[in-house]
C-alpha cells in the first residue's frame, strides 16, 4: 500500500531533481514504433470560477479552491500552486442500502505542463487521499510538483464500508475497474474546461493496488494513456491473497502453541503469534546467510545483493543456513523451519499440487519488519477480508488458519444471478497470462515502466518478471522498446527494507514516451539520517546515510566497475 508523506526541509528541488536524474540512457534505433510528440503547457486564468463551470454527465463539483505555494510540503519543498476540486460521480444507492459514490479530487497547476496523471491508490482504496502524485519510499518530487493535472479517488467506496463493500455488485466492480473507466474521461473533459485544452499526455501510476489499477487500465483502456507506471502490481491480487491464506497455515506449524500478539485493526483483540515461527533474529540470520552467498556476485561485498537472478540459482535454505542442533537460538533453523520457508518461497500450491501464485526470490529484505507485518499479520487480517467480501461468489467468511484454499479457489472464477462477474475477472488484466493484448499499446507508442521490490512479501517481483518475460517470448517487447522493469534489491513492498527506495521513475518515463530516450538506469537513494523524505530505520549502521545506487532495467545488474566510492552510484554500470 503506496502511502504519501507530507514532510517539511529546507531542500531545494534542483537538488532533488539532480538526486533522481537518469544516469544512462539508451535509443533504440530501427523500430516502427511512432514517435508520440511532447506535451505543451497552459495557465490556469480562475480557478474560484471552475466550481460552476465545470458540467459534466453523472459528475457534482463540491468545491474549486486555490492552493498557495507552499501551503503543502513534499519532500521538503513548496507544492506548487493550483486549483483544487472535489466532487463525486455516479451517486446512487447501493443494493445494500448504502450510498455510493466515487469521489475524487483533482490538483490542477495554475503554470500546467500539459499532462493528466492518474494517481492509483493502495490497498483496497476507500478515500480520497492528496492528488500529488508522489511514488517511492521516500517521496521528494511527484506529478504535481512536475506540473502535471492529478487525479485521486476513492475508488466507488468510503472508509466505513471498507472492506464489506464487496458484497455490493456494482462497488466491487468499481473497485476492480470501473471507477477508472469512469474517471478518465471526466477528469480529462474537466482539464479541456480549465485550460481551454486537454491534456496532449497522459500517464498513470501507482504502486500495490495502485499498480494493479495501472496494469488493469494498459489492458483495458489502452487508447486513454501514454505512460503506465506499474508498481509492485498486485495484478493478481486474488490469488496472491489466498497464497498468504495458505502460507499463514505454514507458518502456524511452526509457532509457539497459544503464543498471541495484539490485533491493529481491533485494540481488544488477539491473533495467533504466526512470528512466533520464524522470528526477526531468525530472519536476520537468514538475510545474512543470502548476502553471505550471494553479496559479491555484483563485483563487490556491500550488503546488497544485485544479482537477483544469479543469487536463486547458488543460494539453498537447506544448506547455506546453520540447522539447529539443539535449542532455536536466533542463528540457526530447524528442519521443519528450513522445510516450510522453502515451500513458502517457493510458491502455494493447492492440496493436489495446482499452483496458486508465483514463487518468492530469496532476498536480504527478508530481514525488513513490512517482509514479516505482510506475512505473519495481514496474512491473518487483510487477506481473509478481501477474500471472503470481494473475490469470492458469493461472499463467504473465512477462518484463515482452518480455510480450504482449494475449495475457496474455485469462488474466484464462479459467478450468479447477483455477482455476474467473477473476483478474478473484476481484478485483473484481461488476458494477464497472454501479453499479447499490450501489442496494441506498443503499436500506437505507449510505453509502460515497471519496478517491483525483490523482498516484497506480498506481490511477487518474480510474478512481475515472469509478466516481462511473456511478452518478450510472445514478440510484444523486442529490444526492450516498449515496456521495462527495475527490481529494486532490498526493498519490501513499495518501500522500506535493505534497500535504495527513493527514487524517480515518472520522468524517465515521460523522458521515454515523448522523447524516445529509454531509460536504462536510474538513480536511487537510501533514506538516512537526515533525508527529507523521511528516515528508513532499518538501514545498517555501515552503510552511507547518502548512498545511492543505480537501477537497471532487467535483466541488466548493477555492478561494481573496480574503483571509487561504493557509496555513490556513479561507479556502478548497469551489465
Amino acid at each position: 500500500m503506496i502511502k504519501i508523506q507530507l514532510i517539511r526541509s529546507t531542500q531545494i528541488l534542483g537538488v532533488i531533481f539532480a538526486a533522481v536524474a537518469v544516469v544512462a540512457c539508451s535509443t533504440f534505433s530501427g523500430s516502427t514504433i511512432p514517435q508520440l510528440k511532447a506535451a505543451t503547457g497552459a495557465s490556469l486564468p480562475n480557478c474560484s470560477a471552475l466550481a460552476g463551470q465545470i458540467k459534466l454527465d453523472y459528475t457534482k463539483i463540491d468545491s474549486a479552491a486555490l492552493v498557495a505555494a507552499g501551503d503543502l510540503k513534499l519532500g521538503g519543498n513548496d507544492v506548487i500552486e493550483h486549483c483544487l476540486v472535489k466532487g463525486r460521480m455516479h451517486e446512487r444507492k447501493g443494493a445494500d442500502g448504502r450510498d455510493y459514490a466515487i469521489g475524487f479530487e483533482m490538483r490542477l497547476p495554475i503554470v500546467w505542463n500539459g499532462r493528466f496523471f492518474y494517481q492509483g491508490n493502495g490497498g483496497l482504496d476507500g478515500a480520497v487521499v492528496p492528488a500529488l502524485g508522489a511514488l517511492g519510499g521516500g517521496p521528494l518530487t511527484g506529478a504535481l510538483m512536475q506540473g502535471f493535472a492529478v487525479i485521486s479517488s476513492d475508488a466507488g467506496h468510503t472508509g466505513p464500508q471498507t472492506p464489506f463493500f464487496g458484497s455490493e455488485p456494482q462497488a466491487r466492480l468499481d473497485y476492480g475497474y470501473q471507477a477508472v473507466e469512469k474517471l478518465t474521461p471526466m477528469a480529462k473533459q474537466l482539464i479541456q474546461t480549465a485550460y481551454g485544452k486537454g491534456p496532449d499526455r497522459s500517464y498513470i501510476g501507482g504502486c500495490s493496488n495502485g499498480g494493479r489499477h495501472a496494469m488493469v487500465a494498459a489492458s483495458r483502456l489502452g487508447d486513454q494513456y501514454d505512460g503506465y507506471l506499474v508498481g509492485a502490481p498486485g495484478y493478481r491480487l486474488p490469488y496472491a491473497a489466498l497464497a498468504q491464506i495458505w502460507g499463514a497455515q505454514k507458518w502456524a506449524a511452526l509457532a509457539t502453541p497459544g503464543a498471541t500478539v495484539k490485533n491493529p485493526m481491533n485494540p481488544n483483540g488477539t491473533l495467533p503469534d504466526l512470528a512466533s515461527g520464524f522470528t526477526a533474529q531468525e530472519r536476520l540470520a537468514v538475510s545474512g546467510a543470502i548476502s553471505k552467498k550471494c553479496d559479491a556476485l555484483d563485483g563487490i561485498t556491500d550488503g546488497m545483493v544485485q544479482s537477483t537472478q544469479a543469487c536463486q540459482a547458488v543460494f539453498d535454505i537447506q544448506k547455506d543456513v546453520p540447522t539447529c542442533t539443539g535449542e532455536r537460538n536466533g542463528a540457526c533453523l530447524t528442519n521443519a523451519q528450513k522445510n516450510v520457508i522453502a515451500d513458502v518461497f517457493g510458491g502455494a500450491k493447492t492440496n493436489t499440487g495446482q499452483r496458486i501464485y508465483a514463487n518468492f526470490p530469496y532476498d536480504t529484505g527478508v530481514a525488513g519488519a513490512n517482509w514479516g507485518t505482510w506475512k505473519f499479520i495481514d496474512s491473518l487480517i487483510r487477506d481473509p477480508l478481501a477474500i471472503s467480501t470481494i473475490f469470492s461468489v458469493p461472499p463467504k467468511p473465512l477462518s484463515p488458519l482452518q480455510e480450504n484454499v482449494t475449495e475457496r479457489l474455485a469462488m474466484f472464477t464462479s459467478t450468479n444471478d447477483t455477482y455476474r462477474e467473477s473476483g478474478w475477472s473484476l481484478m485483473t488484466p484481461p488476458q494477464e497470462s497472454k501479453p499479447s493484448n499490450m501489442g496494441t499499446l506498443r503499436a500506437r507508442g505507449a510505453k509502460m515502466v515497471l519496478y517491483h521490490g525483490v523482498s516484497d512479501a506480498i506481490f511477487s517481483a518474480d510474478d512481475t518478471r515472469q509478466w516481462m518475460d511473456r511478452l518478450v517470448q510472445e514478440n510484444v517487447n523486442p529490444g526492450s522498446d516498449f515496456a521495462r522493469y527495475f527490481p529494486i534489491p532490498g526493498m519490501n513492498h513499495c518501500s522500506g527494507g535493505l534497500a535504495t527506495d527513493q527514487f524517480d521513475l515518472l520522468t524517465p518515463l515521460v523522458q521515454w514516451v515523448e522523447q524516445g530516450i529509454a531509460p536504462q538506469a536510474v538513480i536511487a537513494s537510501v533514506r538516512g539520517v537526515g533525508n527529507a523524505g523521511g528516515v528508513n530505520t532499518e538501514l545498517p549502521t555501515n552503510w552511507s546515510a547518502t548512498r545511492t545506487r543505480p537501477l537497471c532495467a532487467y535483466p541488466s545488474v548493477a555492478t561494481y566497475n573496480g574503483s571509487g566510492s561504493t557509496e555513490d552510484a556513479k561507479n556502478f554500470s548497469c551489465k
